[in-house]
């Protein structure tokens, strides 16, 4: 009997990461007034291109680019790197983020163990830093928002 695998679905560890993630940015925004959503939820990067980031977060609650259906931008995107085509998130994903117009994407890869926060900068990203072991990843958007990179390796 054959076995059904989905290559494209998040392991375990991924999960745990993103869970860990949702509760420590909610822990710092909801407070605030502000709002952290996860995926399965669909962000158009094109006209006819949509994405699902891991988590989207919009600078306000009432956001405008919320549809009944998909976003129509966020200030900040997130994306835990899936071992089965980390390019994908490293590169296509960056490609079309960028492109969309997003401030700030963070890339989580469990893979190495870094945070990569990336800062928009005309029509493409620049790294605001590569965060590893030892290090808190923080965001230029959220001032005073940090997450310790040990934490977050360690989630897995």
């Amino acid at each position: 009997m054959a076995t059904w695998r989905c290559c494209r679905c998040p392991r375990n560890g991924h999960q745990t990461i993103l869970a860990f993630l949702y509760r420590v940015f909610f822990a710092f925004l909801h407070p605030r007034g502000r709002l952290v959503l996860f995926a399965p939820l669909r962000l158009r990067v094109g006209p006819a291109a949509f994405r699902e980031p891991d988590l989207l977060l919009p600078l306000h609650a009432d956001d405008p680019r919320a549809q009944n259906r998909y976003w129509s931008g966020a200030d900040l995107v997130l994306e835990v790197v899936s071992e089965d085509d980390p390019e994908r998130d490293m590169v296509d994903k960056v490609h079309d983020y960028a492109g969309a117009g997003i401030p700030e994407y963070w890339i989580v890869n469990p893979l190495d163990e870094t945070i990569t926060v990336l800062s928009l900068a005309g029509d493409g990203y620049e790294p605001r830093g590569i965060f590893r072991r030892g290090d808190q990843a923080d965001s230029a958007l959220l001032e005073g928002f940090s997450v310790s990179v040990d934490a977050v390796s360690d989630a897995s």
